[in-house]
């Protein structure tokens, strides 16, 4: 059984980002990369999953520019076996991202589909849904439970009221939440053996995918300050601070 494990560079989580002066982008110049917390967490549970003897094969594919082949590295050091880059300059929107991964997914035929539930960049939390429907697959999103059988995936996926059991017949695709795994330390043997490791290389056109952008951002801007709190003498002044916000 084969598992496709998609996985994006972003800003290190640790980093604080900040706006270009002109507000045309985000200033992401001599910052630190790396791979996106939740994909990170699906490719921990492919290894994890082939660790128990469920999974035969995993392969590990990103979008992007050149550099995301040190993301790509690291699933190999965390235990993918073998990692497919679609390399183009162009910013890529979440459709057109769940297009090119249908296209990855059409070619290598996995049973099992894995990507985190959100890039902490956009926070567009698209790609996965889109990803089922562009495949006509069985989903189940904000898994933190998952299960694989011969022909089925049983997953629990945390939901406002709870937790929810959902059962899918393979080939299905799992977006990971937090609470999934804990992904493993990458060691520098590891990341060693994994330059070793083949990395095939694709592009849009040979996928036959447009990539061109369908939106435009027209300007971006840091959040507002807070402001800072007051203190009350008691709680009915506080009750009518509220009704005077409310009433805003």
């Amino acid at each position: 059984m084969k598992a496709l494990v998609a996985v994006k560079r972003v800003v290190d989580y640790n980093v604080k980002v900040r706006v270009k002066s002109d507000g045309s982008d985000v200033d992401i110049g001599n910052v630190k990369m790396s791979m996106n917390p939740f994909d990170e967490i699906a490719v921990e549970e492919a290894v994890r999953l082939k660790e128990a003897g469920k999974i035969s094969e995993i392969v590990a594919v990103s979008l992007g520019e050149k550099k995301c082949e040190d993301t790509l590295r690291t699933a190999l050091a965390m235990g993918a076996d073998r990692a497919v880059h679609v390399e183009t300059e162009v910013v890529l929107e979440p459709l057109t991202v769940a297009k090119l991964l249908k296209a990855v997914a059409e070619k290598e035929q996995p049973q099992l589909l894995l990507l985190g539930k959100q890039a902490i960049d956009d926070d567009a939390n698209q790609t996965a849904q889109m990803l089922a429907a562009l495949l006509n697959a069985p989903q189940a999103t904000f898994a933190s439970k998952v299960d694989l059988t011969a022909d089925e995936v049983v997953a629990q996926r945390e939901i406002d009221g709870g937790v929810e059991e959902v059962v899918l017949k393979l080939p299905a695709v799992i977006s990971t939440d937090l609470r999934l795994n804990e992904p493993r330390f990458v060691k520098l043997p590891n990341l060693m053996q994994a330059k070793k490791k083949p990395l095939e290389k694709l592009t849009p056109q040979e996928l036959a995918v447009d990539v061109t952008p369908r939106l435009q951002a027209q300007k971006y801007a840091e959040p507002a300050a807070r402001s800072g709190g007051v203190k009350v003498a008691d709680v009915s002044e506080l009750v009518e601070k509220l009704k005077a916000v409310k009433a805003i």
